[in-house]
Order: C-alpha cells, then sequence, then structure tokens
C-alpha cells in the first residue's frame, strides 16, 4: 500500500517518534493502513492518562527547533490543537490524553511511531458517526468493513468505548443524516449499514 501522507505530516511522526503517543484517524488510515484517500491532520493520543501535562511543551520544542512555525489555537489539560508551518503546508495537529486502555494495542510500524490497528479505528469510527456526521467517516467505516473489519465485534466494542452508542441510535443518526457529498454507491452503503445495524 502507498502512503497517502504529506511530506510535513511524514515529518512531523519523525520528529515526534518516541513521546508515547498512537497515531489514530484518517492519517493512520492514509499512511499505513488503507491509503484510499488523503487527510489534512494529525491525530494523536496519549493513552492511560486524563492530561497531558509537558508533552506540549515538548513537542512544540522539537518542532521548531526543527524550524517549523507552531501556533496554539486551543490548549485545555487533556486537549491542545497546534497549527504547524513549515515546507509549503499548514498542518493542524491534535494532541489528545485519553483515559481509557486502549482496547487493544498499537502497532509499532517504525521505531517509536504506534498506530491504532484496524479494528480501534472501526470503532472510533463508529462512535464519530454517532456524535458528528461526516461523510469522511462514512467512508471510513465501508472501507474498513470491505477490508475485513469485524462489523458486531467494532458494535460490541464501540458500546464499552461510550455507554451512549447503541445500533439502533447509530442507525436512526445515519437514516436522518444530510444527503449532502453523498454519490450513488455511498448512498447504497449507508442504506445497508443502516439495514445491518436494525437487523
Amino acid at each position: 500500500m502507498k502512503s497517502l501522507l504529506s511530506p510535513l505530516q511524514v515529518r512531523l511522526l519523525h520528529l515526534l517518534a518516541n513521546l508515547g503517543w498512537t497515531l489514530t484517524g484518517g492519517a493512520a488510515l492514509a499512511g499505513f493502513h488503507l491509503g484510499h484517500r488523503t487527510t489534512r491532520d494529525l491525530d494523536l493520543f496519549w493513552t492511560g492518562t486524563s492530561t497531558l501535562d509537558r508533552i506540549p511543551a515538548e513537542v512544540v520544542r522539537r518542532l521548531t527547533e526543527a524550524g517549523l512555525d507552531v501556533q496554539r489555537l486551543q490548549a485545555a489539560p487533556g486537549f491542545v490543537c497546534l497549527r504547524v508551518e513549515g515546507d509549503g503546508e499548514v498542518l493542524p495537529v491534535d494532541l489528545v490524553a485519553e483515559p481509557m486502555a486502549p482496547i487493544e494495542a498499537p502497532i509499532e510500524v517504525e521505531p517509536g511511531v504506534l498506530v491504532d490497528t484496524t479494528h480501534v479505528i472501526l470503532v472510533n469510527k463508529f462512535n464519530a458517526l454517532l456524535s458528528r456526521w461526516a461523510v469522511r467517516d462514512l467512508v471510513d467505516v465501508r472501507e474498513l468493513l470491505a477490508a475485513g473489519g469485524d462489523f458486531d465485534r467494532a458494535l460490541r466494542d464501540a458500546h464499552t468505548r461510550d455507554g451512549g452508542f447503541s445500533p439502533q441510535t447509530l442507525a436512526w443518526v445515519l437514516d436522518t443524516a444530510p444527503r449532502a457529498g453523498l454519490d450513488a454507491t455511498l448512498l447504497a452503503f449507508r442504506e445497508e449499514l443502516v439495514r445491518r445495524l436494525l437487523a
């Protein structure tokens, strides 16, 4: 599989290696699992902790010493959003403290670069579809299931991550979501997904 990460995304992963984060979301799929679409950001999660403490300062130090321009757009104890500019690109980077233990261990794809498994990402995408409506999440679910994702197991684990999750609620959200941005094949997939969730 050819990675669809941008040069700046790849550079940042190397600059920030060995800081204890796990890459997840669209960047993990684009760079290490499916390569089915690009993404404009990086989501780095520190699991088993509720606060980032000194991590953001170390991230900023490494990036600025590498000659990149870094701005803090949002900052809270467990979440920091950075704007990183360099190499002709601008990249949002989210640093997230995740108190819950991971469903399964991430994969070390390069020294110090940990990436969530496709199963964990599928679980997260189910929960994301419940809490927000984004076409990219539906695309990711379609591709993850097509690549062999375990539908029933992912639904069970989605509930363990979010007690408010249920297949019926997700089916209702999908069924009532806007059609904008959905082509015929994605509309058909959404309808089939609703049927499977209600079965």
